[in-house]
């Protein structure tokens, strides 16, 4: 989701990404990805990986339309600065998570709370100072340069602030909620003798005389030397 204004409505675009703890396998089944709160991918290796994937994105596309050459000193000098790509778990659920996101996908770049005073000379709001502890203070921009700052938030005709990718896109959400629709399917368990029998295919409990009976524990007797374990001492059924 793309968010473009600072507290002070100055310019500063940014975008927020939710990234769901499951995906698609190889075979088309979803799976789980994380466990235990980890991590999709090491925060220190984000931001670089981040900042290669999208220029080769950027390039391609000047490439394609020929203006690789005019926007490559200013290429140049984005990737030597070190971007900030900050990843964390989510706070709260996922109405929190919704919630949070909702006030800058569905509001303006201020909203009425935060203005405390229109008047001849500007207007006067309250923003918060994240330089300085997060602390909530008053500044006053005249009417043109507010006007200014505000309009600088109108995103262009057909250009959108939320953008679906990976198994919430258009193209993969019906088959997801095809999966998850579907009834896990009730894992069958099998006793060790079981497992030996389909990997050997020799059954030890048969009787190896009459090949019918099944050879039964009658007596465990303990081992004369340590370690302190048991023997099984059997008879066999007759047929």
């Amino acid at each position: 989701m793309l968010h473009t204004w600072g507290q002070n409505l100055s310019l500063h675009p940014h975008i927020h990404c939710i990234v769901p703890s499951a995906g698609l396998t190889l075979a088309g089944n979803l799976k789980r990805i994380t466990k235990n709160g980890k991590y999709l991918y090491p925060v220190l290796m984000l931001s670089p990986t981040f900042r290669s994937i999208l220029l080769k994105k950027l390039k391609l596309q000047l490439n394609q339309t020929n203006q690789l050459l005019k926007y490559q000193s200013l290429l140049d000098d984005v990737w030597k600065k070190s971007w900030v790509v900050h990843c964390e778990p989510p706070s709260g659920n996922a109405q929190q998570i919704v919630k949070y996101l909702g006030q800058y996908s569905h509001r303006v770049a201020i909203s009425n709370h935060r203005i405390k005073n229109i008047s001849d000379s500007g207007v006067n709001f309250f923003y918060k100072d994240y330089k300085d502890d997060s602390k909530v203070k008053p500044t006053t921009l005249s009417g043109v340069e507010f006007l200014t700052r505000f309009c600088l938030h109108i995103l262009p005709k057909r250009f959108v602030k939320i953008r679906y990718y990976g198994i919430l896109s258009s193209k993969q959400k019906g088959r997801v909620k095809s999966l998850l629709a579907k009834k896990p399917e009730t894992k069958v368990t099998e006793t060790r003798q079981e497992r030996i029998v389909r990997l050997t295919g020799f059954d030890y409990r048969i009787c190896p005389i009459c090949k019918t009976g099944f050879m039964h524990t009658i007596e465990l007797l303990p081992k004369i030397r340590a370690p302190t374990n048991v023997l099984y001492a059997t008879k066999t059924l007759s047929c």
